[in-house]
């Protein structure tokens, strides 16, 4: 058999920019173990895998993989999915059904497009063995329900500076370790790691934003605000905590469109 794919670089507006993702939309769901073979040759952060939803509840279910393991939530493949069904079957929003997430929605915004994710609340905790493995000085470490880390650091240029130890925080397991400071030539400024999960520094990563905003938007007393992962890639978003949802815009470009061949 073969799979229609799409490779995007999301948040992006340039090619070799934000963050890589497959998207490949499926006729009917394969076995679990097939989809994660799927991401490991893929070898993306993300391969996003889409079904149309016969529930009347959205549009499309929707799946991630990393080349590991199933994730609760990605922000980046599903602003990607949202890009490939919008371009491809048209209209200025698409609703996906997810499995271990909320909701989700994906809409054209100006050039660009705007996912809606949940807002996830951190509380605040004493700093644990991650710290030092990142490394630098945070002042603050919080965490959210889904056992994602954040810890602030006074700068950007601290957060530039991170050279953590990835073998050591891997032993820590699969979790979002979220790294940020205030910016300089955007409002905030962050660098995630997951080696845990595969991935060792995440180029951009939507599920982390959706716990910077509501973490940020009290310190900066507004609700929307820019933001910049600067990992290698590097990307921008645009960041809006609206009510129990994060709004997070950002472009797509697409890199590569073919079939994907499922032998044997």
């Amino acid at each position: 058999m073969n799979i229609p794919y799409w490779h995007v670089d999301a948040f992006a507006t340039r090619t070799f920019a934000g963050n890589q993702a497959a998207v490949m939309p499926l006729e009917q769901w394969l076995p679990d173990a097939t989809l994660l073979a799927i991401a490991a040759e893929n070898l993306f952060a993300e391969t996003a895998f889409v079904v149309r939803d016969e529930t009347g509840a959205a549009d499309w279910e929707l799946r991630w993989f990393t080349p590991a393991e199933e994730v609760r939530l990605c922000g980046h493949a599903t602003l990607a999915s949202g890009h490939v069904l919008l371009t491809r079957d048209g209209g200025k929003r698409v609703t996906f059904r997810t499995r271990l997430s909320d909701l989700l929605e994906v809409t054209t915004q100006g050039s660009g497009y705007a996912v809606a994710l949940p807002a996830i609340p951190t509380e605040r905790v004493e700093p644990g063995g991650a710290a030092a493995l990142l490394g630098g000085s945070p002042t603050e470490v919080w965490r959210n329900p889904l056992g994602y880390e954040v810890f602030l650091y006074p700068d950007e240029a601290a957060i530039r500076a991170l050279d953590p130890d990835l073998r050591g925080l891997a032993k820590l397991g699969n979790t979002l370790f979220i790294c940020t400071a205030p910016g300089t030539r955007s409002d905030i400024v962050s660098r995630v790691f997951v080696p845990g999960g595969g991935v060792d520094e995440d180029p951009v990563t939507g599920a982390a934003h959706a716990t910077l905003a509501p973490f940020w938007a009290p310190r900066l007393g507004r609700a929307s605000f820019t933001a910049h992962q600067a990992s290698r890639r590097g990307g921008d978003l645009a960041c809006r905590l609206d009510g129990e949802r994060v709004w997070l815009e950002g472009g797509c470009v697409t890199v590569v469109e073919g079939r994907f061949y499922l032998a044997g």
